[in-house]
């Protein structure tokens, strides 16, 4: 009665752990894995259609001061995004991505509206 338990607990001892100490060591996401939005300024149109795709109202338009300029792009609420990869999808340069980084863990909900600069 005695041993079960003692044998059981040894083998749990030594068998290879379950979780990862994070942030030192990161486990690798799949290929259709769906993270954090990223943004590539320079090739950003300032067209919108991110904004008029996007089925949350994740995405805004704001304005940039660039070295053209000011242009509009799109500043991102990652705490109502559904990663459903619409906006990627219906950009024409390609410039809004979907990356495989899930590190975006915050203490105050104002720090997950990403601005454009940010999304880089």
């Amino acid at each position: 009665m005695l041993v079960e338990p003692l044998v059981e607990a040894a083998k749990t001892l030594a068998e290879k752990r379950f979780t990862v100490e994070y942030p030192e060591e990161r486990e690798s996401m799949p290929d259709t894995y769906r993270g954090m939005l990223r943004l590539d300024m320079d090739t950003c149109i300032s067209c919108t259609a991110c904004e008029k795709i996007c089925p949350n109202k994740t995405i805004t338009m704001v304005e940039v001061k660039t070295d053209k300029g000011v242009k509009i792009m799109p500043q991102v609420g990652i705490e109502r995004c559904l990663f459903c990869a619409l906006c990627e999808e219906v950009c024409p340069p390609k410039c809004l991505t979907l990356s495989k980084d899930y590190s975006f863990e915050a203490y105050d909900k104002r720090d997950l509206i990403k601005r454009p600069e940010e999304l880089e």
